[in-house]
């Protein structure tokens, strides 16, 4: 029988028209096709026995001849229709953010979360991801798609004028067959009927370039004409990919664990200060993760003039980083204030943080007022670690500043003794704040990997602009200022000689003094996860006297420029060492509260057989921590007779607060000044001691509550204070309070504080995240009272 009613049609009722597959009429199939398609026949599975011999037709495997029973039609198998493929468009993408954030160690951005811009107005959370990682991300298709039929084409675009040839237009299909390192993609899963959800890791390779992209998703589909349709989605929001020291192939590889957390995850932190005999820190929030940060972090880099071809060159971004943090040549972000007045702006001790200065930078897209090295140095801690570039702040001791590209500090007296000031350029700064980062160098000779000095601190022109570095602290410990960039500098900064040229009374010079360890007595940095300092001279130098050190500064010497008038061999006999039969100690102060009177004891020795007569004088001088002088606030000359062999003869005067008060420079640093001269023999003595006058540390109280129990979400009080060391009052007084997780940066203004009474305030914290969070405060007032501090605390769920 043919396709008539059999007896399986009684049984089952009437079967559904179709195709005549059997050979009784094919051309029943052909004339349907024309009405729903063209079909791809198909047979039925294991109805017909195998020793059965089939006939074909059309090329179709033939029924049996006979009357067969038919099946219910849910029974058959799938009969595949060969008909025109609907295309399906992208859109909408789902970025999965919490799941990559977290892969991606990005998810202490706060712009992965729903956060607030510049001008307070709630924005989306962000796409963040580090390169040279994957991630997932979902398409959600309008239609149902077919990974047979179908394609998927991503195009990543970066920069104004995206070009393939400069990497910053990237367009590849969604394939299984990735090449190592580089862009790819392949399709995970795909899920839903009538509209799909496709699921698609996507690779980016390890120089990939840092910053703002856009992504475009094209569907494809081949039409029967031959043909391709591709329809476009366009995502309206950027994806933000970052530098990944956690990638072994990216140049800012960092292997150690516990230096990624703490050189770039890690919010706070201390910066150095003070003096090399008295070190303090100045508690900072870098506050990289907070709201906007990341935003305004790459404006800077929009901004600074970097091509987007070089934007995945970390060399040449921190270089940028060191340009556009200080104001003179690019509308950047910081102006350097070093003069004491400030009228106009914020006195640079009174920053507690980068996130105050970033955000009225970014508000007012003008430079702000005022900053000084440290300030400097905090800020390009915040942008690196931001962008993902392992950073610390650095301290240096003692650090010179050479003007002429010698690699010595050089320093002129006359006949009496008496410094010619305009022939003193060079500088000694009782401190300098720089950073480290931490990259592979590959333009470089191997071995100068790893640490590399960058300075934002606007001192010299490197290449027409205000800038430094960034140059391998191998290349400067082993002088080798040759190697890019800025190497004389930094060299000199760290290990530079101090050499004093005096003249003579017959109008002749000759070398007074050489100072062999005075310059870089002590590069620090904060410890790895600890509040401790960490002694990082090794680093930068080795040890003063050695060898290995001289070596290193003849090498560094016969590069420059500007070749020292000096013999690069010279020792301390060059030293105009004549009739020096007077030994004189000046007696180092470690520490004086400010506030409180202080000696300035010289002790003299005569070595002679002969009586000797001494002309001494002392002073005291307030300086900036520049070294640049500020004022002369006491001075006391003696007239001193020693017998022949008298030993030990001490020569002193008393400073008391109401000379130098009134003076003061932020930093509350001075100097003691000893000058000598020999009657009998015409020797000179001159000598300098640098100190600082310390300020009471804050005390910390928590009110009403257990500091041991605190959780996100509930409010706590903190309650903190000083007393006044000063015997005059305080005025115009504030604190300023920050920390990530806790607290905004807050100002308290509080009322006058008399000699003797306490400054004090309470605020109310309510945290937001868990974790370990530290509380940054510093106090201002018009008087120089610099006092900062820092606790710690540890927030549950």
């Amino acid at each position: 029988m043919g396709c008539g009613t059999s007896k399986g049609d009684t049984e089952n009722g009437p079967q559904p028209e179709r195709a005549n597959i059997g050979g009784v009429n094919a051309n029943n199939a052909n004339a349907r096709s024309t009405n729903r398609g063209t079909y791809r026949v198909g047979r039925w599975a294991a109805d017909t026995p195998a020793s059965n011999p089939a006939g074909t037709t059309n090329g179709t495997p033939a029924r049996p001849a006979g009357p067969v029973a038919s099946k219910p039609e849910t029974e058959r198998a799938p009969v595949e229709i060969e008909k025109e493929v609907t295309a399906v468009k992208c859109k909408d993408i789902d970025f999965k953010i919490d799941q990559n954030s977290k892969e991606h160690h990005t998810d202490q951005y706060e712009a992965t979360k729903t956060w607030l811009g510049v001008n307070a107005e709630p924005q989306k959370p962000w796409f963040i991801v580090r390169r040279g990682q994957d991630f997932v991300i979902d398409l959600c298709m309008d239609g149902k798609f077919d990974k047979d039929n179908h394609d998927v084409k991503l195009t990543f675009e970066f920069g104004a004028n995206p070009k393939p040839g400069e990497e910053t237009l990237v367009s590849f299909k969604v394939s299984a067959k990735d090449k190592p390192k580089a862009w790819g993609a392949e399709i995970l899963s795909v899920t839903g009927n009538d509209q799909s959800t496709v699921s698609v890791s996507v690779a980016t390779p390890p120089n990939c370039k840092v910053g703002k992209w856009t992504l475009n998703v094209d569907t494809i589909v081949k039409k029967k004409d031959g043909t391709v349709e591709v329809l476009r989605y366009a995502h309206p929001n950027k994806v933000y990919i970052l530098f990944n020291p956690w990638c072994e192939d990216d140049q800012v590889y960092m292997p150690e664990k516990d230096h990624r957390e703490e050189y770039v995850l890690a919010e706070t932190g201390r910066i150095y200060t003070g003096s090399k005999k008295k070190i303090r820190f100045r508690p900072w929030n870098f506050g990289q993760f907070e709201d906007f940060v990341l935003d305004c972090c790459l404006s800077l880099l929009d901004n600074c003039g970097l091509a987007p071809s070089a934007r995945g060159n970390p060399v040449q971004i921190v270089r940028k980083i060191s340009a556009i943090v200080n104001a003179p040549d690019d509308n950047g972000v910081l102006v350097g204030n070093w003069s004491g007045n400030y009228e106009g702006g914020t006195r640079p001790t009174k920053w507690a943080g980068s996130v105050a200065i970033l955000l009225e930078y970014c508000k007012t897209k003008k430079p702000v007022q005022f900053g000084q090295c440290w300030v400097f140095s905090g800020v390009v801690t915040t942008v690196c670690r931001c962008l993902g570039i392992p950073c610390r702040s650095v301290t240096n001791f003692s650090s010179a500043h050479d003007t002429d590209g010698n690699i010595t500090l050089s320093a002129y007296m006359d006949a009496e003794g008496e410094y010619i000031d305009s022939w003193c350029s060079d500088s000694l700064w009782n401190f300098h704040v720089w950073n480290d980062v931490w990259m592979c160098r590959p333009k470089l000779p191997p071995g100068h990997d790893g640490w590399q000095a960058i300075d934002a601190t606007p001192q010299e022109l490197s290449d027409g602009v205000f800038c430094a570095g960034p140059c391998s602290l191998n290349a400067i410990k082993a002088g080798q200022v040759y190697l890019p960039y800025d190497g004389p500098f930094i060299f000199a900064e760290v290990n530079g000689d101090k050499v004093i040229y005096q003249q003579q009374v017959d109008t002749s010079w000759a070398v007074q003094k050489i100072y062999k360890e005075l310059v870089g007595y002590k590069v620090c940095t904060k410890k790895v996860l600890s509040p401790d300092m960490e002694d990082i001279t090794p680093l930068y130098k080795f040890s003063e006297g050695t060898d290995e050190e001289r070596a290193a500064l003849k090498v560094a010497v016969s590069h420059t420029n500007v070749y020292s008038g000096l013999n690069i061999d010279y020792h301390g006999h060059l030293e105009n060492n004549e009739n020096q039969d007077i030994t004189f100690l000046m007696y180092e102060r470690d520490s004086i509260v400010v506030g409180e009177d202080f000696d300035i004891d010289l002790i003299v020795s005569n070595q002679s057989s002969e009586q000797r007569t001494l002309n001494v004088s002392l002073g005291a001088t307030v300086v900036y921590y520049t070294g640049v002088y500020k004022k002369n606030v006491a001075t006391d000359n003696f007239h001193i007779v020693l017998a022949p062999g008298e030993k030990e003869k001490k020569v002193s005067i008393t400073v008391s607060p109401a000379d130098y008060l009134d003076h003061l420079a932020d930093q509350t640093q001075m100097k003691a000044r000893c000058k000598v001269r020999v009657e009998e023999t015409n020797q000179i003595f001159v000598e300098e001691d640098d100190f600082d006058l310390t300020v009471p540390d804050l005390e910390f109280e928590y009110v009403g509550g257990d500091k041991n129990d605190l959780h996100v979400g509930q409010p706590f009080q903190l309650k903190f204070g000083f007393t006044n060391p000063l015997p005059k009052p305080l005025t115009q007084c504030m604190f300023i309070v920050e920390g990530p997780g806790l607290q905004k940066a807050m100002e308290y203004k509080i009322r006058d504080v008399p000699p003797g009474e306490k400054a004090e305030q309470t605020v109310t914290l309510t945290p937001k995240t868990p974790g370990e969070k530290n509380i940054i405060i510093s106090f201002d007032c018009q008087e120089p009272c610099d006092v900062n501090g820092i606790d710690s605390v540890y927030i549950e769920e």
